[in-house]
């Protein structure tokens, strides 16, 4: 038996599309990004693609909560037609996402290998699973419709285990490749299957040492907790206990972590010599060349940021400066920052939102979770055209935020704001599917 504080993890037992029924285009046509990623544009063609796309499930049609009630016979019509079946073994599912960093010209292909399974749901409070954002009511509520009406868990979370010696790369190894493929974005897919018992015990055992750090998907996790308390199955492995995720080691030194930038706008009122004035409170400010290109800027923000905390404030008459953190500067007295643990408070994004954002321009952080006035651009070059073309009013340009920080701050019990981490790949929606049906129960290894 687990320890009480030990994450515990199992094998799927999931329902998965019929591969051999799928035509030419394979798995590709039925899988879809994150629900949260996904264009209305984008949307229509991947719905276009297969009549049995997962995109119907995950982002149904119809008005108000219709669409929920939409979802669910769509699902039922894919499972009595034999397009999803179950499959008929507990296994690990392994993905491994091969790919070579957007912006990056001549770089050298990366691989991020994880597996699919699933974790036993536990409050935030047991220091288990450890978020690092803060999540809006709007999302969960809306995935909470969608768990009541199919009873499914269809989009996996992301989470992040320790391994630093990759022990657990053994037991991955076992895998029988079950489809890859490859998406319009350039990343290689490939879906294996580990169902060799001695491997699934080994994976159970190793995450169980570590606690999970949430990558991606707050708001999926924090619905199928809420989800599981509305249930409450008597069973203590019963399906709406556990929640469906992507495992990956959070230790492998490649793995990928893109900053997310922020453009402020529409501002009552906004004057940029006042914000360089208002930023040497806790910056040394480096006036860089008027009209520079986004290269040029985070080229200055990489070399900066591997000294200390920095950000490139850019105004859209080409003007830009360098924002680095006074060595000097006393963030424990700050009125804000102060308040904070130093883990979070020596971020980056911290730094920006509550040393800059709130007290200098006045960007709160109802306002930042309304995104009034905020929006949150993850390509530079193109977010910096578009301030130059007279679209908003001051672009924040941001270096990515290493795991290790991440996790610093989640076991400090403190949580980051949000948009805060972009992990690279997004995992896929559609390769299993988790259901949650009350006369079914977790295979135990």
């Amino acid at each position: 038996m687990l320890g009480a504080l030990m994450a515990e993890i199992a094998p799927l037992t999931p329902l998965r599309h019929d591969l051999a029924s799928l035509g030419a285009g394979g798995l590709r046509a039925v899988v879809a990004p994150p629900y949260d990623v996904i264009s209305p544009e984008q949307r229509a063609a991947l719905a276009a693609s297969h009549d049995a796309n997962v995109v119907k499930l995950i982002l149904p049609e119809g008005e108000g909560d219709a669409k929920y009630a939409n979802a669910a016979a769509i699902f039922e019509g894919m499972r009595k037609s034999g397009v999803l079946v179950r499959d008929d073994e507990p296994a690990f599912y392994r993905y491994d996402q091969t790919f070579t960093p957007p912006g990056v010209t001549g770089g050298k292909a990366i691989t991020r290998t994880g597996f699919l399974g699933l974790v036993k749901i536990v409050p935030f409070a047991d220091k288990i699973v450890l978020p690092h954002e803060r999540t809006l009511s709007g999302p969960k509520e809306d995935r909470l419709k969608l768990f009541r009406a199919t009873k499914t868990n269809f989009s996996p979370g992301f989470m992040l285990y320790r391994d630093p010696e990759r022990a657990l790369d053994g037991a991955l190894a076992r895998a029988t490749e079950l489809a890859s493929f490859a998406t319009d974005d350039g990343v290689a897919h490939t879906l294996s299957k580990v169902s060799d018992r001695e491997a699934l015990r080994a994976i159970v055992a190793g995450v169980a040492s570590s606690s999970l750090l949430i990558a991606d998907g707050h708001h999926r996790y924090e619905t199928a907790l809420r989800y599981m308390q509305e249930a409450a199955d008597p069973s203590p492995r019963a399906e709406s206990k556990y929640f469906m995720v992507f495992f990956a080691n959070g230790d492998d030194p490649e793995l990928v972590v893109f900053p997310t930038h922020r453009h402020v706008h529409a501002l009552g009122s906004f004057d940029w010599d006042a914000l360089l004035e208002g930023a040497k409170r806790l910056f040394d400010v480096k006036v860089l060349p008027p009209g520079a290109s986004a290269d040029v800027l985070v080229s200055e923000l990489r070399a900066a940021g591997a000294m200390a905390p920095a950000l490139v404030a850019c105004g859209g008459d080409g003007r830009a400066a360098l924002l680095s953190l006074r060595k000097d500067a006393d963030l424990a007295a700050h009125p804000v920052l102060g308040q904070k643990v130093d883990a979070l408070r020596r971020t980056d994004v911290a730094l920006l939102h509550m040393g800059l954002l709130e007290p200098v321009l006045g960007v709160t952080p109802e306002m930042q979770a309304a995104k009034t006035n905020i929006w949150y651009p993850q390509d530079a070059s193109a977010a910096l055209r578009e301030l130059r073309d007279n679209k908003g009013q001051v672009l924040f340009l941001m270096n990515g935020t290493p795991v290790e920080q991440v996790r610093r701050v989640a076991e400090a019990g403190e949580v980051m704001p949000q948009k805060s981490t972009f992990f690279y790949p997004k995992v896929l929606t559609g390769l299993a599917i988790h259901t949650l049906e009350p006369s079914r129960t977790v295979a135990e290894v």
